[in-house]
C-alpha cells in the first residue's frame, strides 16, 4: 500500500497502547496474561466503533504487559477484519531489521495487509542491555538498522554492509509482501535531525507529541517536507502520537484520568528526576493549547482537528491507556472516539 499523499484524503483516527497494568475493582494489580486478553478485547471494540488503526507498544518492564507486539497483533489480526494494525513503536535500535520485516510481513499477510510498523528508538533504554547492545551505540545502531530496513522495504534482494550486523549479499527475504510494500513510518521525538533521517529514507514521519504545545512541531514538519524535497522523494504522510481519555463532559474525563496519570508520571519521575505530577500543569496539559486530548468528544474533536490541520497530519493516533486506567474506562473512551469523536473531526476538518 503506498504512503504517497498525491490525492488528499480524509484524516486517519487510530489508537494505540502499551498494554499497561491495569488494577482490578479492589485495587490489585492484574495479571499480564489478563491485562493481554483485554487488549484484544480493546482492539476489536476499535474496530466496532470505526477506528482506523489500532497499535501496540513494546516494552520490556514490569508495568506494560506487551513486549512481542507482533504475537498480540496477530492474535487480534484473527479477531479483527478492516482495522489497520501496528507498533508504537517497535525498538529498531536492539532488534533486527531482518527478522523485524520477516515478522511483519507475515502479520501482513494474515491479516489481508492491514499491517503497518512504526519504527523508533523508545523512550525507554530496557532492551538495549536485554539483547546485548551497548548505548554507546545508540545512534549507530538506528541509523545502520533503519538504512537496511529501507533497503528490505522494497521487496528485492539486499545487500548491505555495516558495523552492527553480519553483511548481505543478494539476500532475499521471506514471506513476500501480498500487494504493494509494507507501510512503515519513522517515530521520531522532536529532533531535527531525526526528522530529517526520516525523509532521506522516503519514509513517513511519525511525531510523538507526549507534552507541551503541539503547533510548536510546525517547524519540524515544514522541514520534513523540505527535506523530503531535497532528498528526491515524493510526499509522504505525516502522524501524530498524542495522550488521552474520552468521557461524557471534560470534568469527567479529568476526575477518570488524574490519579492513573499522577501515578504513571510519579513513578517515571522518580526513575528519571522528574518532580511529581501536579494537577495544576495535568489541567494545563488537557487545556486548548496542551497535548493532551482529554475531554467530552467534543473538546477532543475541537483539538484534534486544529492539530490535524495546523500540522498537516494524515493521522491521529491517541495512546487511550494510562497506567492503572481500568479495562472498564478504557472501552468506553474507544467507544466514544470512534462514534462520536471521528464523525466531529471529519465534519469539522471537511468545512476548511
Amino acid at each position: 500500500m503506498s504512503n504517497s499523499t498525491g490525492n488528499v484524503q480524509p484524516l486517519e483516527i487510530g489508537i494505540e497502547t502499551f498494554g499497561d497494568i491495569t488494577a482490578d475493582a479492589n485495587d490489585v494489580p492484574l495479571h499480564a496474561a489478563q491485562v493481554l486478553r483485554n487488549v484484544v478485547a480493546e482492539a476489536r471494540a476499535a474496530e466496532a466503533a470505526g477506528l482506523d488503526f489500532f497499535g501496540v507498544g513494546e516494552h520490556h518492564r514490569d508495568d506494560y504487559s506487551i513486549s512481542a507486539p507482533e504475537v498480540v497483533l496477530g492474535a487480534i489480526a484473527s479477531v479483527t477484519e478492516k482495522i489497520r494494525l501496528g507498533t508504537a513503536v517497535t525498538v529498531l535500535s536492539s532488534d533486527d531489521p531482518v527478522r523485524v520485516y520477516e515478522r511483519f510481513a507475515t502479520l501482513d499477510g494474515l491479516s489481508n495487509g492491514r499491517a503497518e510498523v512504526i519504527l523508533g528508538r523508545g523512550s525507554f533504554i530496557e532492551s538495549f542491555p536485554l539483547f546485548g547492545y551497548e548505548l554507546t551505540d545508540y545512534e549507530l545502531l538506528f541509523e545502520e538498522k533503519l538504512a537496511l530496513f529501507a533497503k528490505l522495504r522494497k521487496g528485492e534482494p539486499v545487500s548491505w554492509s555495516g558495523q552492527t550486523r553480519s553483511a548481505l549479499r543478494n539476500q532475499a527475504v521471506y514471506p513476500p509482501i501480498e500487494r504493494g510494500t509494507l507501510d512503515a513510518w519513522v517515530g521520531v521525538g522532536g529532533s531535527p535531525e531525526s526528522v530529517v533521517r526520516a525523509a532521506k529514507h522516503g519514509l513517513p514521519l511519525f511525531l510523538a507529541i507526549i507534552g507541551g504545545q503541539p503547533m510548536a512541531f510546525e517547524p519540524l514538519t515544514r522541514l520534513y517536507k523540505r527535506s523530503l524535497e531535497e532528498f528526491g522523494h515524493q510526499g509522504q504522510k505525516i502522524g501524530a502520537h498524542f495522550h488521552g481519555l474520552v468521557a461524557d463532559s471534560d470534568e469527567e474525563a479529568m476526575d477518570l484520568l488524574w490519579p492513573h496519570y499522577k501515578t504513571t508520571m510519579d513513578r517515571l519521575g522518580a526513575e528519571r528526576g522528574w518532580p511529581p505530577a501536579s494537577r495544576m500543569r495535568f489541567e494545563a496539559s488537557t487545556g486548548p493549547d496542551g497535548s493532551m486530548l482529554a475531554g467530552s468528544p467534543e473538546t477532543v474533536a475541537r483539538k484534534m482537528a486544529r492539530f490535524a490541520q495546523g500540522l498537516g497530519l494524515s493521522r491521529i493516533d491517541i495512546k487511550y491507556s494510562a497506567g492503572t486506567l481500568p479495562h472498564e474506562t478504557m472501552m468506553r473512551s474507544i467507544e466514544l472516539l470512534g462514534t462520536k469523536v471521528k464523525p466531529l473531526v471529519l465534519d469539522m476538518l471537511s468545512d476548511k
